[in-house]
């Protein structure tokens, strides 16, 4: 739902205003694209401010015919302010994509390892990329983080996950990916409310017919936006008086910054820390602040002190015990308000890292060990459903809900509580 505007987001606003009239005076490079662009490295891999809970996502049925389907739109799209002639140019020749059903069921940050997802995320040509993109791109970057408090290497990290810095902003049909996603209804009424508000973009001019182009989730732009996040929280960081998402790249990359912003984002907090955990480590422990961390012995894993300050960490362990360790902050949720996935997440984090200065992670994933299948993750969910444990849907998507039903389950039988689904884990919940 749209916020309500108070006293304080005035306020801020205001001052961002007059940050971002600071910024539009360093844009020699406006409008451009990164160097590289077009090598199409990978595929988008998120989509990009669809924050839904993936346990919350469900594949319903048509209601209908496709014909009569895009007729029962015209209403609430006339109330919404579109004109006939904009809805009749949107829906002309648009059929349902078959490929699109399909597609959702194959989202990567859902269904590899994380450890192969971070390799991919934090490539030698990720990473080269990121580094050419962050020089060309200095001012405005830093000009965004003094505007927003949204450090550059986050808004980068989400760049680079997103598009590959601009290398591939997706070549769907906004309008027929929607269509096709509403008309089943996945993720029940989600999608149409995001075709409703793309034809508002294009009644409001932002972008032709025929350039709306996409993910097939219909998130768009360098940093893709999905249309109703574009409607509510894009902004103009060139100073051109337009929110262009698709070509300029300062309007995206204060889009992203000023997103996130609005979703929580604390400025002088960081992400998270990968740790080091003391021989012994009670894995029960789960949120608490960072010098209580500190007090039991956690380490940064590359040395020092823990950060210092109230703000509480929660220890996130990605592969479970015999994985790296990390603690996470509120701003590491705040990313997951951009993609609900903790790869996607971890994702962005660390190729940020790099790309300012940062290392890998230290930590050795458990590499040599055996997955779960599909149907495993699903009666993993289903078998913790028996039990009382779990009461999301059962879609073989191991989120922070599936997880923590993990970690219940873990501690009810003097497992380590570490909420890492593996095969032992099932093992055990099947009683063997």
């Amino acid at each position: 739902m749209p916020r309500t505007t108070s006293a304080l987001d005035t306020r801020r606003r205001l001052a961002r205003a007059a940050a971002l009239a600071a910024l539009a005076a360093t844009l020699p490079l406006a409008g451009c694209t990164v160097a590289g662009a077009g090598t199409g490295i990978g595929e988008p891999v998120g989509i990009a401010t669809a924050s839904l809970d993936p346990g919350a996502a469900q594949e319903g049925v048509p209601q209908g015919t496709f014909d009569a389907f895009v007729a029962g739109l015209w209403p609430e799209a006339q109330a919404r302010g579109v004109s006939r002639a904009t809805f009749d140019t949107a829906f002309r020749g648009v059929t349902p994509n078959p490929r699109i059903i399909e597609l959702t069921r194959r989202q990567s940050e859902f269904t590899r390892p994380i450890w192969e997802y971070i390799d991919n995320a934090v490539s030698a040509e990720r990473v080269r990329l990121g580094e050419r993109a962050r020089a060309q791109y200095s001012s405005i970057l830093s000009s965004v983080e003094r505007a927003y408090g949204v450090p550059q290497a986050i808004v980068l990290g989400v760049w680079g996950m997103e598009t590959n810095f601009g290398g591939f902003t997706g070549d769907m049909d906004v309008i027929r990916s929607l269509a096709t996603l509403a008309h089943v209804r996945h993720r029940g009424d989600f999608f149409r409310g995001e075709l409703l508000a793309a034809l508002e973009v294009l009644e409001q001019g932002k972008i032709s017919r025929g350039e709306l182009e996409g993910s097939w989730a219909g998130a768009m732009g360098h940093t893709q936006f999905m249309p109703t996040s574009y409607l509510r929280y894009a902004v103009d960081g060139d100073g051109d008086g337009k929110r262009d998402i698709w070509r300029s790249i300062p309007d995206a990359l204060a889009s992203t910054a000023n997103y996130l912003r609005e979703h929580g984002w604390r400025p002088g907090l960081d992400w998270g820390v990968e740790v080091s955990l003391p021989s012994g480590f009670d894995y029960a422990q789960q949120r608490m602040p960072m010098a209580n961390w500190a007090a039991l012995g956690v380490r940064p894993a590359n040395g020092g002190a823990l950060p210092g300050g109230g703000a509480e960490a929660t220890l996130f362990l990605p592969a479970g015990a015999s994985g790296p360790a990390f603690l996470v902050t509120s701003n590491y949720d705040v990313i997951k308000r951009y993609n609900s996935s903790d790869s996607y997440a971890m994702g962005v984090a660390l190729l940020g890292q790099r790309l300012t200065g940062g290392g890998g992670v230290r930590g050795s994933w458990p590499r040599d060990e055996r997955m779960l299948s599909g149907d495993e993750r699903r009666e993993l969910q289903t078998r913790l459903a028996g039990l009382g444990l779990y009461d999301g849907t059962v879609d073989g998507k191991i989120g922070s809900m599936t997880r923590e039903a993990v970690r219940r389950f873990q501690l009810s039988r003097g497992l380590t509580p570490d909420g890492y689904a593996d095969v032992a884990l099932l093992e055990a919940l099947r009683g063997r």
